[in-house]
């Protein structure tokens, strides 16, 4: 039972960073049936970003530091959401059948509506990170990422797929009842990091959290709206473009409530 739970972990590591961890023949099994523990990753990458931010801080000014974060952040998940993210700026922009919009998003091109909304997400999240003081930094990053990567649940089990590919698995493991309880698990597993942390830090009051965590929800609702509408459904390309709004909302949800309360 242990060497199957550490397979697991290995496994949801080796699909949404790119730390060195070897994956196994059934990572892509394990990381659908698994989904529910993305929050979990996201706790890990966001400690590793807020550290490093918190470290710049001693020697660099915030608009730095945010940049920076921003660029670990993207290099820890090997710009995979990135990528979604320019190619469902370019499905969206374009005019056509979810047919065409389909193949335009899996094209090698990036075009003017994949880079405005790459170019606006990034520095809008640069600007918004370089805003979060160095006493703040480290839980404020974690749960963002803790937003981001629930996110992505919300999407597979509110979504349908557009077709046959490696989303498929995702979708269908998160949907009926069963899909349920991994949603409820996610979210206990969201709230159970985000609330704590919140509270024993001192960072924020505790509500901040369910406030982060409901701005990165309703982004991936909006988003999986939007993708319905333009796809007949959700790809791969849409959940790796959920995940980067959703870091920038529950940033700016963040934001919002340092600068109405604190």
């Amino acid at each position: 039972m242990t060497c199957l739970v550490v397979r697991e972990i290995k496994n949801l590591f080796s699909f949404l960073t790119v730390l060195p961890v070897k994956m196994d023949n059934n990572m892509l099994s394990d990381c659908a049936r698994h989904m529910f523990a993305f929050p979990l990753i996201g706790a890990f990458i966001g400690l590793i970003a807020g550290t490093f931010g918190w470290a710049l801080y001693h020697v660099l000014p915030g608009i730095v530091v945010g940049g920076l974060v921003t660029a670990i952040l993207l290099w820890l998940t090997g710009l995979h959401h990135t990528d979604g993210l320019l190619d469902f700026g370019d499905g969206v922009m374009v005019h056509g059948t979810p047919e065409r919009k389909i193949e335009v998003m899996h094209d090698h091109f990036t075009g003017a509506g994949g880079l405005s909304l790459g170019i606006l997400t990034m520095l809008i999240t640069a600007l918004t990170i370089g805003q979060i003081n160095s006493s703040m930094i480290i839980p404020a990053i974690i749960v963002v990422e803790i937003s981001a990567k629930f996110s992505m649940v919300v999407m597979a089990r509110a979504g349908r797929a557009t077709h046959q590919g490696m989303n498929t698995s995702f979708l269908s493991f998160m949907h009926g009842t069963h899909g349920t309880i991994r949603l409820l698990i996610g979210l206990l597993i969201s709230l159970t990091i985000t609330l704590p942390l919140l509270w024993w830090t001192g960072a924020l009051m505790w509500w901040a959290g369910i406030i982060i965590i409901l701005a990165g929800v309703l982004t991936s609702l909006t988003m999986t709206f939007i993708a319905h509408r333009n796809f007949n459904g959700v790809t791969g390309d849409v959940f790796g473009a959920t995940n980067e709004l959703a870091r920038l909302v529950s940033l700016i949800a963040l934001l919002a409530v340092i600068t109405l309360w604190i």
